[in-house]
């Protein structure tokens, strides 16, 4: 989706990545398991809103990687 990447904090990512593979690739922070919740769900592909923080917007992931540096 255009705007959004992949959370570029690797850490979070993979523990994501984890929650997906232990639900068969649906939302790990949902309760529902159903053909609306599989990743990525139709929220965020109509409303572009990823409840686990797995895409982020652009301008997100900038912070973010800005943050990174900084701590470094």
């Amino acid at each position: 989706m255009k705007g959004f990447r992949i959370n570029p904090d690797k850490k979070y990512v993979n523990i994501i990545l984890e929650g997906l593979q232990k639900k068969n690739g649906h939302c790990p922070c949902r309760l529902d398991v159903n053909d609306t919740t599989l990743c990525p769900c139709d929220e965020f592909i109509n409303s572009g809103v990823c409840k686990c923080k797995l895409y982020i917007s652009n301008e997100e992931a900038e912070k973010i990687i800005k943050e990174k540096k900084l701590d470094e």
